[in-house]
């Protein structure tokens, strides 16, 4: 079944529905929306011969066409392959060449600074070839097997090339239901807003809002500005946004600044990086019980576990702390488990009918990503009794200390309580007597002040000695991808010079 068919589906029965939205103003209807979308694939398909299984990339920043490029890709059979709008033109040509893309949508600028494989032609949003690839079209979707791909995603690529996470329509459907079920329940009445990238998790939640005839709300700034959410918020009265911890946070220092008290926000989906139990606890005390967590990965979109809104906000459970501080439990469509004895960090494992098919185009990664029908994450938490996922840190990012393992979260989570500290990150630095060191990148809040020594007594006041760092560097902002993740191989990489 194609996933192109729910957008049809909800244009046939609210047409007049209003659909996508720039701001406050109305772009398209559904029925709109899908006229669009069928006469944008009817253009692809009659100019570039594009196809059942052809793929379809796409390089722009948050703007109502790309959901049209979404929906015209499917219509066709297509494979949608959404890039990162910050990756450098070079990046995205070796994307577009990996995939076999025969088409790339942009901004303009890849071929022109990189240039592009044969067979494949570049066309800039807006242009002469842009507005004729739109002809009038009356078809359905094309009819595909389940298991066939629909989203070829692309990581950041910030350690080495990406690899091409291969999501079938079961995959999207799956992910998407599994939202009904454990993250929110959608509503036509609702409006999600696009403030992070559309190429990664926010887009992936188009569908349940695009099956139900929600509004999808694109902000004039094209990302993430917390007082143009705020007024979308109050415009639109019940606004569900996905955002990384980092834009959460940005988003209540922001609005306690502002006296914003989450007015016309229904639900803020987090996830994506570390969410640590003080900066959850502050937004908590500001906003209310508007907060869902999701833990997943490309390789099982948004679906690995869910932290519902009301375990969040319950403070009667004895256990509540801890629980707030983890990533819930294992959501309707999977199986989660871990490699090690329960209540032990362990890698996480997962199972069901979110994991991708594989990596495109390449076999060694799948065989050793995929085994026996389970994803291994390479992310270690623990489980406890309950069921409830506490991450400890990407496999890659443990670090071994004189024979001792240390979880950079734990150190982070303390550190993230200091009421001078606004940021945190922990990564290992060399040392020639214990093989790594503790270090810690720190950004204070403004108008505060900490040293190295008060941080010092601070972590012995709540972690073993051997954990605490050794190494404190002061940065004024802390280097993020686009959606918000530290990135701490840059972090690693200037140890050498501060």
């Amino acid at each position: 079944m194609n996933i192109a068919g729910w957008l049809e589906a909800t244009a046939r029965a609210k047409p007049d529905a209003p659909a996508v939205f720039l701001g406050a103003g109305l772009v398209a209807t559904y029925g709109e929306l899908a006229a669009r979308a069928r006469a944008r694939a009817a253009g692809m398909a009659a100019r570039h011969g594009i196809g059942r299984g052809d793929r379809v990339a796409v390089f722009l920043k948050n703007v109502p066409d790309y959901l049209e490029l979404f929906y015209a890709a499917w219509w066709l059979g297509a494979v949608i392959v959404p890039v990162n709008h910050k990756l450098h033109p070079r990046e995205v040509a070796w994307i577009v060449e990996d995939s076999g893309a025969r088409l790339l949508v942009s901004s303009g600028e890849v071929g022109d600074e990189a240039g592009l494989p044969a067979g494949c032609a570049e066309v800039a949003l807006g242009s002469p070839e842009w507005r004729a690839m739109a002809l009038e079209d009356g078809s359905a979707p094309v009819a595909v097997a389940g298991g066939e791909t629909a989203w070829l995603f692309y990581s950041s690529g910030t350690t080495g090339r990406p690899k091409g996470v291969m999501l079938s329509h079961d995959n999207l459907r799956a992910m998407s239901l599994a939202y009904a079920l454990d993250v929110d329940q959608a509503a036509p009445d609702q409006a999600t807003i696009y403030a992070a990238p559309i190429s990664h998790g926010a887009g992936l939640y188009n569908f349940v809002f695009t099956r139900v005839g929600g509004a999808h709300v694109f902000p004039v700034s094209q990302g993430f500005d917390p007082a143009e959410i705020a007024a979308l918020s109050r415009h639109f009265g019940a606004t569900v946004m996905f955002a990384a911890p980092t834009m959460v946070k940005r988003l209540v220092e922001w609005a306690r600044g502002a006296g914003y008290r989450g007015e016309g926000i229904r639900t803020v989906v987090y996830g994506g990086g570390p969410m640590y139990l003080a900066d959850i606890e502050d937004a908590l005390s500001l906003f209310g019980p508007r907060f869902v967590q999701i833990y997943g990965q490309a390789e099982s979109p948004m679906t690995i576990t869910s932290l519902r809104r009301e375990t969040i906000a319950d403070r009667a459970h004895p256990d509540h702390a801890r629980r707030r501080a983890s990533v819930g439990q294992a959501m309707a469509a999977v199986e989660v488990r871990t490699d090690g004895p329960e209540g032990e960090p362990g890698e996480i494992l997962v199972r069901g009918d979110t994991v991708m098919t594989g990596y495109w185009s390449n076999p060694a990664a799948t065989a050793a990503t995929l085994v026996d029908g389970w994803l291994r994450t390479g992310d270690v938490g623990r489980l406890d009794a309950d069921g409830f996922l506490t991450l400890t840190d990407r496999s890659k990012d443990v670090i071994i200390s004189g024979g001792a393992n240390i979880y950079p979260r734990e150190v982070e989570e303390v550190l993230a309580r200091h009421p001078a500290v606004l940021e945190v990150s922990v990564v290992g630095a060399p040392s020639p007597e214990w093989g790594e060191d503790v270090a810690a990148f720190v950004v204070l809040r403004e108008g505060q002040a900490a040293t190295p020594a008060e941080l010092e007594r601070w972590c012995l006041d709540e972690i073993a000695s051997f954990k605490k760092p050794k190494r404190y560097v002061f940065r004024d902002e802390l280097p993020k991808n686009s959606y918000g993740k530290v990135l701490k191989t840059e972090l690693r990489a200037t140890l050498g010079t501060v």
